[in-house]
């Protein structure tokens, strides 16, 4: 009976909230104050709707085509539903990007701050931006690089961008904690509060160490078929 219930939308959404108060409370943290963003990319409209009805509000997607085929027919269903862009971004897409999206986590470097001030602008939308850092300095990942996050920040400033925080993807193949501990430390440094850091093997180390976000994706809706 118990296997049934983890293999439902519900069952999964539980369980995993579970994990995240029991990090939240050895940490010494309120499990409120943690957002659960359940990565939907590549996932059909019909593998979404059961976790839209399990009462989950919070959506990533890596794609912003893949997204305009989904979302604005999953937002009819929730009103409250936040979708996050998680991947990267280009600059040409940052009108679409602001249109369509509540969050972004992937804004990294200075073309894109101006690119995204003005979309904000001229759309009247002014979305909340975690600033990615490549905190591993790994050349295939997005992100800035460590020592050139203040002058980014100072541009987001200049563009009237509100930055939550920061975002980071540390290493695959390394320890995660010395990671997140770092981007702890850079978001107090600069006196930001959010962090977006931790997915489906590493969000309880996350949340141990500061997360105000995580990204789950498997862990919520299943194996793929």
């Amino acid at each position: 009976m118990q296997e049934a219930i983890r293999e439902t939308a519900e069952g999964r959404l539980n369980e995993i909230t579970s994990q995240m108060s029991a990090a939240a409370k050895l940490a010494r943290r309120a499990p409120a104050d943690i957002t659960l963003i359940a990565v939907s990319k590549t996932r059909s409209i019909g593998d979404i709707e059961p976790l839209i009805r399990a009462g989950h509000r919070n959506y990533g997607e890596n794609r912003i085509q893949e997204a305009q085929t989904k979302w604005p027919e999953l937002k009819a269903l929730d009103a409250d539903i936040v979708l996050h862009l998680i991947g990267q971004l280009q600059s040409n897409k940052a009108a679409e990007a602001v249109s369509l999206f509540d969050v972004i986590h992937s804004l990294d470097r200075l073309s894109l701050v101006t690119a995204l001030g003005k979309a904000m602008r001229e759309q009247g939308r002014l979305l909340p931006c975690f600033i990615q850092v490549n905190i591993g300095a790994e050349p295939q990942k997005g992100g800035c690089a460590i020592d050139a996050l203040p002058e980014l920040l100072a541009a987001t400033q200049s563009e009237q961008i509100p930055v939550a925080g920061l975002m980071c993807l540390p290493p695959a193949d390394l320890e995660p904690a010395p990671y997140f501990a770092l981007l702890a430390e850079m978001a107090a440094r600069h006196g930001l509060d959010g962090l977006s850091m931790g997915m489906s093997g590493d969000f309880q180390t996350a949340i141990m160490l500061g997360a105000t976000h995580i990204r789950v994706g498997t862990a919520l809706f299943g194996e793929r078929g």
